[in-house]
């Protein structure tokens, strides 16, 4: 393929630039109810048991720093409350409070409309061969972490 070197090729340019876009529609729409994207996933990350803070960055792909700042944000906003775990006090869990169960409900609906959309809008044989791509560099980028550890 004599055009490799243009960007629009590049498997990892498609995906930033596509995630990129993505990231600014859902922002938009978050805007709307007072929240951020950031906000917006860790809502929908909240357990009704409780969730550690600690499982919240690597599932959100968030650094500590900005998961923190998050979290104390959407305390101020009255989304979120911290309470020691009752079997480890050193634990902090995050539970959803009434306001954030509300925002929840309307960041799971984003979610899902817009993936209906896409459903709607692609053959259900080339979202099965992309999901079966997406798993495929999923496990190429997991092999190449594995070289640099």
């Amino acid at each position: 393929m004599e055009e490799i070197n243009k960007k629009e090729w590049l498997v990892d340019f498609v995906i930033r630039h596509l995630w990129h876009k993505i990231s600014r529609m859902y922002n938009q729409r978050a805007n709307e109810y007072g929240i951020t994207i950031s906000i917006g996933f860790i809502l929908l990350n909240v357990e009704k048991e409780g969730t550690p803070s600690t499982q919240l960055g690597p599932k959100m792909g968030m650094e500590p720093t900005s998961l923190s700042r998050t979290l104390k944000t959407m305390e101020e906003k009255g989304l979120i409350f911290r309470k020691a775990d009752a079997k480890d006090k050193r634990k902090v869990l995050i539970f959803l409070t009434d306001s954030g169960i509300e925002k929840r409900k309307i960041a799971r609906g984003v979610v899902l409309d817009f993936n209906k959309e896409l459903m709607g809008n692609i053959p259900k044989g080339k979202l099965k061969t992309f999901f079966e791509v997406a798993e495929k560099l999923h496990s190429t980028v997991d092999a190449e972490l594995n070289k640099l550890q």
